[in-house]
């Protein structure tokens, strides 16, 4: 069977894989399916538009974009039980002030540390490492933990509602909080008790590769990324994701009002989107282990395009199925690739500083994307043909993508 190597993977490495794969599921607390659920409250709760609430979301994505940058980095030099531990602190913090906020001061604050801390350091954490200590099985431990993401994004929707009805917004998110403090901490401590070992045998496997003669071709620095056309070319394609899903699922309640269709009906049919996320990442990861991420990725964004066209031309509530199923393809074929990729073109040695950079971009996309939805929306624009505008984009970041790894060879 194809995914029986998996489970022979996933037994060997039961811990370590189990660390991404709880640290991305804890990042769903900062990322917008997540934040999104919240939006109508916050809004009645300050009186504010879609466009101000999408602005002031904004703000705080874009900071932490221009922080990340800088903390993303230090997991090339901080150990990474320290750096762990700092960052599910940070996290529970930031559900703490959002649930205490009582100014827009205090609101943009509590989405920075919140973007900052879940879609970034926390998500950043898990696929660095998966990337970074596994070179043999890179795609398939990248997708595993990746599984954690999916499984956020199926079980956390329909309890963040009732929890919101039951309870209040403030309450939930204080209560995210807590759980985060309680339970995250003592299981990385017992996750990652045997790191120790793993990472001097990573440190032995970049001497052994400083002898030999590909190593200029295996260490890049960002600065020399930065340089490289196939990096800039690569960009505008991997940024499409976040810029587009964020977009979506910030403004998943206004397309089901502006399609008749309960807000209940549309977020307990996120489980087709997790679904579709974790068969698309389990395939992503096999593909790039035997193809390499080069030759897979360009297949990422077509699901996507598929997505915005069928959503902009039918109504009906079935709809709702597969244009999540597409929207779930398209983020699962897009981790393992995008993720492997930096390190297959650059090496590991910097790996941290040059996904920060991709990261802090990404963020930067997603900040954009609800306000330019939202924006549009208000000035008369039909959530429907805007979908049409972004699948252009989309095919666009597709060709470009093509033309950049069309010499990349597979392995």
């Amino acid at each position: 069977m194809p995914f029986a190597a998996y489970l022979k993977f996933a037994t060997a490495h039961r811990r370590f894989l189990s660390f991404g794969f709880v640290l991305a599921f804890a990042s769903s607390v900062g990322q917008t399916f997540f934040i999104g659920l919240f939006g109508p409250d916050i809004q009645q709760s300050f009186d504010l538009s879609k466009t101000e609430w999408g602005a002031i979301y904004m703000v705080g994505t874009l900071a932490s974009a221009a922080v990340f940058t800088w903390t993303g980095k230090l997991i090339d030099r901080v150990d990474l039980r320290l750096f762990s531990f700092a960052v599910c602190g940070l996290l529970a913090l930031a559900c703490f002030g959002l649930a205490l906020v009582n100014s827009l001061v205090m609101l943009v604050a509590a989405i920075f540390l919140l973007r900052q801390a879940g879609q970034g350091l926390a998500s950043h954490v898990a696929m660095t490492s998966m990337a970074r200590y596994f070179e043999a099985g890179r795609g398939r431990a990248i997708a595993l933990a990746s599984l954690g993401f999916a499984a956020g994004e199926a079980l956390l929707p329909v309890l963040v509602v009732l929890a919101i009805a039951a309870i209040g917004w403030r309450w939930t998110y204080a209560g995210a909080g807590l759980i985060l403090a309680l339970t995250l901490l003592p299981a990385l401590a017992w996750l990652l008790a045997d790191h120790p070992a793993r990472h001097q045998a990573y440190l032995q496997s970049l001497r052994v590769q400083s002898d030999a003669d590909s190593v200029p071709a295996r260490n890049w620095t960002r600065r020399t990324v930065l340089r490289d056309p196939r990096f800039l070319m690569v960009l505008p394609g991997v940024v499409a994701p976040p810029l587009i899903l964020t977009a979506m699922f910030f403004h998943h309640l206004t397309l089901a009002d502006a399609k008749g269709w309960s807000h209940e009906w549309i977020t307990g049919s996120y489980g087709f989107y997790a679904g579709a996320g974790i068969f698309a990442a389990l395939l992503a990861g096999r593909l790039v282990d035997r193809f390499g991420a080069g030759k897979v990725l360009p297949f990422m964004l077509p699901p996507l395009v598929a997505a915005l066209l069928l959503i902009a031309g039918l109504d009906a509530a079935w709809i709702a199925w597969p244009y999540l199923c597409l929207l779930g393809t398209c983020s699962g074929l897009l981790v393992a690739p995008a993720s492997a990729l930096w390190a297959e073109l650059y090496g590991s040695a910097n790996l941290g500083a040059i996904r920060s950079l991709v990261t802090a971009l990404n963020v930067f996309a997603s900040a954009l994307g609800p306000v330019i939805l939202g924006g549009l929306m208000d000035r008369g624009l039909s959530i429907e043909f805007v979908c049409v505008l972004f699948a252009g984009y989309a095919v666009v970041g597709t060709v470009l993508i093509s033309l950049a790894l069309r010499n990349v060879g597979a392995r």
